[in-house]
């Protein structure tokens, strides 16, 4: 039968699709975390009080980052190079969604604009995380060497959220409100294209290493893009919603460690 635990049952079970998975996945949050750290540092000067709170962002995504070679390390696998076609962050940024990395590597201080862009496409992209977690932690918590990782990285990313809501709620407040939700929208609906062409790529290096049959690829791939065309008609809108959270000020302290992995 084929179910999402069945599936990521098979990944994880595969030396290579499992080092396939990990390296993706280590990239992704590596990534975040430099741009996490490159954003605290350009902080404009009205809204310093946000570069602690950035600062935490970026480290828990090294973190996660550690994490997933921790466990490859684990298993005495070796990263392997992460097809561009299967790059979550750099095809965003390629479709022009949050703040540019030629932004970034320059030493001019953001805008409060600036700030908003990339709290937006944290808040889509956050839900993204923290879904994908969330699954990942229904299915894995009791595994010996996923179940650590997989709820470490879930209650980060759901703070990660919390915080995107609770901030970007702080600027509606202040007046920026249709530029919250036009940016939201933008982001969702770019997001989620990524979001397919990322998952056929991912299934598609998957199915050539376990040696799914025709069929079974077929089957998958349809999956996606049914996914997709919900989403791109009513889904994106959960996406672009704010509610105040019930974690309040979710990365207001010092990153959390992981000995156990890193």
């Amino acid at each position: 039968m084929l179910s999402a635990k069945s599936l990521f049952q098979e990944i994880v079970d595969n030396d290579e699709s499992f080092r396939l998975f990990c390296s993706i996945a280590a990239g992704g949050e590596s990534q975040g975390g430099w741009e996490n750290a490159r954003i605290a540092a350009l902080v404009p000067r009205s809204e310093r009080a946000l570069a602690p709170k950035i600062t935490r962002h970026g480290a828990d995504e090294d973190k996660h980052g550690r994490i997933f070679n921790a466990l490859m390390k684990k298993r005495g696998l070796d990263p392997v190079e992460v097809p561009p076609e299967t790059d979550y962050t750099m095809l965003l940024e390629r479709g022009g969604i949050g703040l540019s990395h030629e932004k970034l590597k320059a030493d001019e201080p953001l805008t409060v604009r600036d700030i908003i862009v990339y709290l937006s496409h944290s808040r889509v992209t956050e839900q993204r995380a923290a879904d994908q977690m969330l699954m990942l932690r229904e299915h894995f918590e009791g595994h010996p060497d996923m179940g650590k990782a997989v709820r470490m990285i879930s209650d980060d990313e759901d703070n990660h959220l919390a915080y995107t809501h609770e901030e970007l709620l702080r600027f509606a407040a202040a007046g920026h409100g249709r530029l919250i939700q036009r940016t939201l929208r933008e982001c969702a609906l770019a997001e989620i294209a990524v979001h397919r062409d990322v998952s056929l790529a991912v299934m598609d290096h998957m199915g050539r290493i376990l040696g799914w049959p025709k069929a079974r690829a077929m089957v998958l791939a349809a999956g996606i893009r049914a996914v997709y065309a919900y989403e791109r008609a009513f889904g994106w809108r959960r996406m672009v919603s704010l509610t105040m959270p019930e974690r309040r000020d979710a990365l207001g302290g010092p990153a959390t460690a992981a000995p156990e992995f890193a």
